[in-house]
């Protein structure tokens, strides 16, 4: 479900009046994209397209609804590929239920205590090409 006051672009986030904490937001995700190496610059193999990218924005509320967080997230467009001639492989790192009710098993079993915890920074490592970087978004 999406809050009716959150910003859904870059151009309504920028217009926001809270637009200080959405730039903050945009510049921890790319500070951290650049203290994990998150990217190669490389040349643009021949015959190549360049996969865009997008900035997305949530607003976090805690579990009394109160807003708890700003997160920017650059993303890829990936629905620009097609299977067979950009990419041939995929994956995705959800655990299956039967690994869930597994591990609930076994610390229930054991009396262990289950935590919850929200991860901050998740990326995949992408190479990109020059244009990428210096091209308009």
């Amino acid at each position: 479900m999406t809050d009716a006051n959150e910003s859904v672009s870059y151009r309504y986030a920028m217009t926001d009046p809270e637009f200080a904490k959405w730039l903050e937001a945009m510049n921890a995700e790319m500070q951290s994209m650049r203290e994990n190496q998150v990217w190669d610059l490389v040349d643009l193999p021949p015959n190549s397209k360049i996969v865009g990218s997008k900035w997305v924005f949530k607003k976090k509320i805690d579990m009394d609804g109160n807003l708890h967080t700003f997160k920017a997230r650059l993303v890829a467009k990936g629905f620009t590929q097609t299977h067979w001639v950009d990419y041939d492989e995929t994956f995705s790192p959800v655990p299956m239920i039967k690994s869930i009710r597994i591990l609930f098993a076994i610390a229930a079993y054991y009396d262990y205590e289950i935590w919850q915890m929200d991860v901050k920074i998740a990326f995949l490592k992408w190479t990109l090409g020059r244009r990428c970087l210096y091209g308009s978004a």
